[in-house]
């Protein structure tokens, strides 16, 4: 990304009065600071240096408590800010023209959300909180103000676009390639990975997200989410309880579905 480009979308975002577009809750506002954040591994600064870092500091960001159920921005509201997970677990959707919801993704801490808004300067989805939460609010302009000067600083906002286009293709080939079985075991191993980065176990966790939002973003029917389930469990490869998930054989689950999914 050119510094022709960030320029640009810094010109465009400094019209963005940072006080209408975003107004933290007092009561929950803190601040949150990168340099000393347990999920700095994972989050912004993933790779950074130490001056970049403390760069980021001086934002100043924003720290949010966020209710279970709670709209964190609506699809359309316009983009100001991107918003880092601290804790808990976030859903983004589109509503379809027939009114209908499409889930997009689920976001848990250590990863970032809002960069849908990058391009036409508003919001492409919706995300809510599937259970309370915590999140870090950056003010995009400024990150892209700072890149200027800084070399490091210009690839980290060229990596949060390409987490971005990773993301779209992988769900991509969800939809495009896969059957129900592949499409869901690809899902709970991707969770499964991006729990254990984050220090919990990979065979045993909580899904946040219901059978539904599970089929919306895979594009399956709750009836086959709900079946496909129970044929893991029939043939031994998990145990289920309600949203509780234990994977018996993490090994022989990932090498079975690897060889299907390459």
């Amino acid at each position: 990304m050119s510094a022709a480009t960030i320029e640009a979308a810094a010109r465009v975002l400094r019209t963005i009065p940072i006080a209408a577009a975003y107004q933290p809750r007092a009561a929950a506002q803190q601040a949150a600071n990168c340099t000393t954040c347990h999920l700095r591994d994972l989050c912004l600064p993933c790779g950074m240096n130490e001056i970049d870092t403390g760069r980021l500091d001086a934002l100043m960001f924003a720290r949010r408590r966020i209710k279970a159920g709670q709209i964190l921005y609506h699809e359309g509201d316009r983009f100001a800010f991107l918003y880092a997970v601290r804790s808990g677990t976030f859903k983004s959707n589109l509503t379809l023209p027939d009114g209908r919801e499409q889930v997009t993704g689920f976001h848990i801490a250590g990863e970032l959300m809002g960069l849908d808004g990058v391009a036409q300067g508003n919001h492409a989805s919706t995300a809510t909180a599937l259970e309370d939460t915590e999140i870090c609010a950056i003010p995009y302009a400024q990150l892209c103000e700072l890149a200027q000067g800084s070399a490091g600083m210009q690839q980290l906002v060229t990596r949060l676009m390409s987490r971005e286009l990773v993301r779209e293709h992988s769900l991509m080939l969800l939809l495009g390639s896969m059957n129900s079985e592949e499409r869901l075991a690809a899902f709970l191993l991707n969770l499964s990975r991006r729990y254990k980065a984050r220090g919990y176990s990979a065979s045993e966790f909580h899904l946040r997200m219901s059978r539904a939002e599970i089929g919306s973003y895979l594009g399956l029917t709750l009836e086959t989410v709900s079946r496909t389930f129970s044929s893991f469990q029939q043939q031994g490869l998990l145990e289920v309880d309600k949203r509780h998930i234990r994977i018996l054989d993490l090994v022989a689950f990932t090498a079975s579905f690897e060889i299907r999914l390459h």
